[in-house]
């Protein structure tokens, strides 16, 4: 048996900050949840906060572009139910590095105090309480509105995906058949809409990418496929084995099989995007 090896908290994040060039092309995987801020302190990418007017409400979006001289397609990433967090925007500068424009918005924009968003509100649990209240209907409208924004840009190429973690994930997933003229759609560990009939609806292809130690949403995955197959729809699915929910974030939890199920996702999640997104 192989010795157990103790790690102090500088050298594990020093690790994880070096971690992820499994990824095909030499890409790095995106920051942990440990070393986000840090990878966002150093990231040679430009990324900016900017809003998008949605019925009156200022919504914030963190916007990051490549380093490319051809215009390049739109990656819409979807927040956790924590909200918009230095983790996401870390999520979306990969992203950049790996040749897209990428755009978090914080779907809790308005709903803090003093109208503010994620960054308003006291504690973790009380943005969870929060996104979980958000209507469905509002999250597209507002979601349409930032797509819409980013593929304005002079950089965009016209083309567009979503990519959501967790409550984003299942958002992600809800995005794509609620908005027709979308790609493609990435879904981490989130579940299809309840109402499986709507999968009718869905012109993107989608990728699911689920932790095969994650129950809840695990026991959903058979329903999904078969509706999807019954109407003639793309659904790529993998399941990690002994990776958690939350595997791509929390990258040192499950004794390695997260870091190794993410070292396997975002690759296949680069080749989807980049198939339907030429």
């Amino acid at each position: 048996m192989s010795p157990r090896v103790s790690w102090c908290r500088p050298a594990l994040l020093a690790v994880l900050l070096l971690v992820g060039h499994a990824a095909e092309g030499g890409s790095q995987l995106p920051a942990s949840e440990e070393t986000a801020k840090e990878r966002l302190d150093h990231s040679p990418r430009h990324g900016e906060y900017a809003t998008v007017d949605v019925a009156g409400v200022p919504v914030r979006v963190w916007v990051v572009y490549p380093e490319r001289k051809d215009k390049a397609a739109v990656v819409v990433v979807i927040h956790e139910i924590f909200g918009l967090t230095d983790w996401i925007r870390a999520v979306a500068d990969q992203l950049a590095a790996d040749g897209f424009i990428a755009v978090a918005p914080d779907l809790l924009s308005g709903k803090g105090a003093n109208g503010g968003g994620t960054e308003a509100f006291p504690s973790r649990d009380d943005a969870v309480k929060a996104v979980s209240a958000l209507p469905r209907a509002e999250v597209v409208e507002r979601l349409n509105a930032v797509r819409k924004y980013v593929l304005s840009l002079p950089a965009a190429s016209g083309k567009s995906a979503s990519v959501g973690f967790c409550w984003g994930g299942s958002t992600s997933f809800a995005y794509a058949v609620a908005q027709p003229s979308l790609d493609a759609a990435v879904v981490y560990y989130g579940t299809a809409p309840e109402d499986l009939e709507t999968l009718a609806a869905l012109k993107a292809p989608v990728l699911g990418l689920y932790g095969g130690n994650d129950a809840r949403v695990d026991a959903t995955l058979d329903a999904t496929q078969a509706a999807m197959q019954a109407k003639g729809k793309s659904y790529e699915r993998h399941v990690f084995d002994g990776a958690g929910h939350g595997f791509l974030r929390a990258q040192s939890a499950q004794d390695g099989a997260n870091l190794r199920a993410g070292q396997q996702a975002w690759p296949l999640t680069l080749g989807f995007l980049r198939t339907h997104l030429q």
